[in-house]
């Protein structure tokens, strides 16, 4: 595939402070495969790259934010050592999303399951449309979820919830998600409200922006004991930054901060 067919199955803009990643393969609900994986890799070098970018959201073109794996490549993998590797390169990406310091918003425009739901999973923070479906369905097909599904969904719901959308495959409703802690909110214009978040997000401190997301991304697998230590620790080295100079000058002289992200 050359380098114009693979930008065209991620659409990647620049709004400002916030970079908008848009799965734009809509005739076949943004189905996830090797090429737009490598996409990814790509915008995220970038992303990472810029300091002006200070937040990420991710949504999909069409009716779908994406429906999951692209069934048509995995339908050529030949032997369980090929499907690996074909998942292997999915949980990569959506780990470095996970993991990324800027954090990253899903605007769940329509369907996501499977692949798709994985991919809302990885993000910081997800809202959703009220038409959404998000579900795992891969039980349907003798399958799981691969790529870091089963063992989000497992510390994102309590778990006889988890259990429930692994082992029956039945998507839940927007309404549904909300009300178990899978999604921010709900929101007819979807994008706007992500986008107006995400540039919330960006007018923060970035680096207490990342700290918080590495805190609670860490500390759900420490005893609380250690996460304490660990948020003293964290919070110390950020007593050290402009920006909490800057957080504090305004705070008292009575206008907004304006945080240069040192």
């Amino acid at each position: 595939m050359n380098e114009t067919d693979e930008a065209d199955v991620v659409h990647f803009e620049r709004r400002g402070r916030v970079a908008l990643l848009t799965l734009d393969r809509p005739g076949r609900l943004n189905a996830l495969g090797s090429d737009m994986v490598h996409r990814l890799h790509g915008i995220l070098d970038e992303v990472e790259a810029d300091p002006e970018l200070r937040a990420i959201v991710v949504t999909g073109a069409g009716r779908a934010f994406s429906a999951g794996a692209d069934i048509t490549e995995l339908d050529t993998l030949e032997t369980p050592a090929h499907f690996a590797r074909f998942i292997q390169g999915l949980t990569d990406v959506l780990d470095r999303l996970a993991a990324c310091p800027v954090p990253s918003i899903a605007a769940v425009n329509g369907l996501a399951l499977g692949g798709g739901f994985e991919f809302a999973l990885a993000c910081d923070l997800r809202l959703a449309a009220p038409s959404a479906k998000l579900g795992v369905p891969e039980i349907k097909l003798g399958l799981l979820p691969g790529a870091a599904g089963t063992q989000r969904l497992a510390r994102a719901l309590p778990p006889p919830v988890a259990k429930q959308l692994l082992m029956t495959g039945e998507p839940l409703s927007a309404a549904q998600a909300l009300a178990h802690g899978l999604i921010n909110d709900i929101d007819d214009d979807v994008l706007a409200a992500a986008l107006a978040l995400g540039e919330q997000l960006a007018d923060g401190p970035p680096a207490a922006m990342a700290a918080a997301k590495r805190l609670v991304d860490i500390g759900v697998t420490m005893p609380l004991a250690a996460g304490i230590v660990l948020e003293r620790e964290t919070v110390a080295g950020l007593f050290a930054t402009a920006d909490r100079l800057e957080g504090i000058a305004a705070f008292l002289e009575k206008r907004p901060p304006d945080f240069s992200g040192r």
